[in-house]
């Protein structure tokens, strides 16, 4: 099996779980499991993104995919931390939203460059 093929499997994947457990630590603010391990899925989602960069070295497109995914990590450990402390969030939703559909529609072809 290519170590390419493995990247972006486990790549393609964390992100589908990661979403899920980040919806499930919204839901269920004041419990402590579901948050660490969506920062477990953080720490997979970019070990296996920067793999997938090194074996393309390093196409410029990607690139700013990762500097956005980081923006979209920071977005939702944010949500997560207001939404504990009861302050209000609507401004991270939004930019999350947007973030994830820039991240989404890079990876998927429809914005190139």
């Amino acid at each position: 099996m290519d170590v390419f093929n493995i990247f972006y499997q486990s790549h393609a994947g964390s992100w589908a779980i990661l979403v899920l457990f980040f919806v499930i630590s919204c839901i269920f603010k004041r419990q402590k499991v579901t948050p660490m391990i969506t920062r477990l899925f953080y720490l997979i989602m970019l070990i296996s993104g920067i793999g997938m960069l090194v074996k393309l070295n390093f196409p410029l497109m990607y690139i700013v995919k990762g500097i956005l995914a980081i923006g979209l990590i920071g977005m939702m450990e944010m949500i997560m931390g207001r939404l504990r402390r009861n302050q209000p969030t609507m401004m991270f939703w939004i930019i999350l939203v947007i973030l994830l559909a820039l991240i989404v529609c890079m990876g998927y072809g429809v914005i190139s460059f």
